[in-house]
């Protein structure tokens, strides 16, 4: 089985790493990515998808991109499972494992991680 996906979109906020106890390292953006289609109202709707990147990807991320920074994302979808309130959810999320620099804020920013 084939699980691969390819986004572009814009970051939504600033971007921050944060170090787990493992000391894994992850930073979660969530990308506004335009629908490739009009609405009955000739408008283009926007969804906002959630991304996780892990390690040297989340690091090279959060320290290139600032909010409205236009990205590419290749990576995967994997679902993990959550309780809130004695209730299991599944909770779909994109795991992000290629992230291009398209229209970053910065200059000074890498090409592709």
């Amino acid at each position: 089985m084939l699980n691969n996906l390819v986004l572009v979109g814009r970051t939504v906020e600033d971007l921050t790493v944060v170090t787990l106890d493992s000391g894994l390292k992850t930073c979660r953006m969530v990308i506004a990515v335009q629908r490739g289609f009009k609405n009955q109202d000739g408008e283009y709707d926007v969804d906002f998808i959630p991304v996780v990147l892990w390690d040297g990807i989340a690091e090279a991320v959060a320290n290139n991109c600032k909010k409205g920074s236009v990205v590419g994302v290749k990576g995967r979808i994997q679902i993990r499972q959550i309780e809130v309130k004695e209730i299991k959810l599944n909770v779909l999320e994109v795991v992000g494992e290629r992230v291009s620099f398209i229209n970053i804020k910065r200059p000074d920013a890498l090409e592709s991680v």
